[in-house]
Parts: structure tokens; C-alpha cells; sequence
């Protein structure tokens, strides 16, 4: 698992969630990678309003159903008390709108609680390091909530703006038309939710590698996110 040197910083994370047991938990596995740090936690959003204010944490793990306001419904008093936090929603819910609604309320990422320590542990260090980290088991929810959202509401791509819905997917396959085979096969593992290792590892190639040849897609893509990356590839039935 990703760890720092003996020189490096410790991601500084805040634990929210209504479970005392899971909190230890849940603080025991993040421990046990030497490049984390459990700073604090909280049992509701308004305990976690005032934790993220005072210890400034880089990540905050954020359960949905809290007591009182749910986790989704605190997303602006969390970003208003703590702007630098990369907050991870990290719940038992599969439900679409919570989905949606967590990340129009600026998560970074959606998580569920089924996940393997070692995948957790991973998804810390990418949004840390600016990845929006969805579950792979919401990718399809994900793509259906973006359904019908032209490239002209999509940053980087407002030349498209006033074009019909036609010419958007003829400038989507154009664009899809541009990337290489070893782009595509990248492509199709980011709408997978895979990470720049795992594609690495199925690809037999190293993840810097990986990093690059996902610059290059994005950039060809127009588009900002391996979210709506993942939404072009699916539109475009290339899994």
C-alpha cells in the first residue's frame, strides 16, 4: 500500500461517522499506512463542523447517514469550515441520488463501505493527490445521472456551445477517433473506476505511464476529469 518516506508529511484525515466501533475501525486501517494520519473524528455533522475547522485535515472521510443532517446535506459547512479538504463520501448507499447529490455538493469522491482496506487506503492517496474517486460498483449510476449533458456544460469544452445534440456526439466520435489503441484501452479502464495502477499492472506497464498516457485522453477528449471521460467512453459503448 502506498506509504511516504521517513521525510514526507502524513495525509492528515478526519473520520466522520455515527458508529463508534466502525470509527476505531475504520481509524486502525488508515493507521497501519505510515503515509496517513487520523487527526480526529466525529459522530455528526455538527461535531464534524467544528473538528474540520480546528484541525484543518487534508481528507475527510464522510459517512451519509448521520444523525440529525445527513453527511451529503453537511458537504457546505464541512468545504465553508476546512476549503483545502478533499472530502470522500464513504457509505453503505447505492442509491443514485445520494450519489449525485454528493458530488454536486463537492465530494471528491464516492465510496462504499464493502470496499478492501488496501483499495481504501489507495483511494485516500488519490484524492489527496486530486483524483475524483468514484466506486466501481457506481460507475454505471454515475454515467446515467450525466446522461443528456452536452460538452458545452463540461469545463474546457464551450466551443461546442449552440451545436445540436447530433453534432455533440459527432465531435465525441471524432474525438474518440483520435486516441490511440493503447489510449483506448486506458479509456476503457478509467470508465471502469480502475486507478492508474491497476491499469498499469492489467496493461504490464508502469503507472507513470499510466499518469501520461491519461493526460493525453483527457487533453484529446476535451475534457476535464476522468468522470466525464468515463461518461464519453460509456456514451460511446466502448465497454
Amino acid at each position: 500500500m502506498p506509504t511516504t518516506s521517513p521525510n514526507s508529511t502524513p495525509i492528515r484525515i478526519l473520520v466522520v461517522d455515527d458508529h463508534t466501533l466502525f470509527r476505531r475501525g475504520l481509524t486502525a486501517l488508515l493507521t497501519s499506512d505510515a503515509g496517513l494520519q487520523v487527526v480526529g473524528d466525529a459522530a455528526d455533522a455538527g461535531q464534524a463542523q467544528r473538528k474540520a475547522s480546528e484541525l484543518q485535515p487534508d481528507v475527510i472521510l464522510l459517512d451519509n447517514h448521520l444523525p440529525g443532517v445527513s453527511g451529503v446535506s453537511a458537504l457546505p459547512s464541512l468545504l465553508e469550515a476546512a476549503p483545502n479538504a478533499r472530502i470522500l463520501m464513504l457509505t453503505v448507499s447505492e442509491d443514485e441520488n445520494d450519489l449525485a447529490a454528493a458530488l454536486h455538493g463537492g465530494a471528491r469522491g464516492y465510496l462504499l463501505k464493502t470496499m478492501e482496506g488496501d483499495d481504501l487506503t489507495a483511494a485516500v492517496h488519490r484524492a489527496f493527490h486530486g483524483d475524483s474517486i468514484i466506486a466501481p460498483e457506481m460507475m454505471g449510476k454515475l454515467v446515467a445521472a450525466y446522461k443528456g449533458v452536452t460538452l458545452k456544460s463540461q469545463p474546457g469544452t464551450e466551443l461546442t456551445a449552440g451545436i445540436s445534440n447530433g453534432k455533440v456526439g459527432t465531435l465525441n466520435q471524432l474525438a474518440m477517433a483520435s486516441l490511440s489503441p493503447r489510449e483506448l484501452d486506458i479509456l476503457r479502464g478509467i470508465a471502469r473506476g480502475a486507478s492508474n495502477k491497476e491499469i498499469a499492472r492489467e496493461h504490464g506497464i508502469v503507472e507513470t505511464t499510466v499518469k501520461i498516457h491519461v493526460q493525453h485522453v483527457l487533453r484529446k477528449l476535451g475534457v476535464s476529469s476522468r468522470v466525464h471521460a468515463a461518461v464519453m467512453a460509456t456514451e460511446q459503448r466502448l465497454l
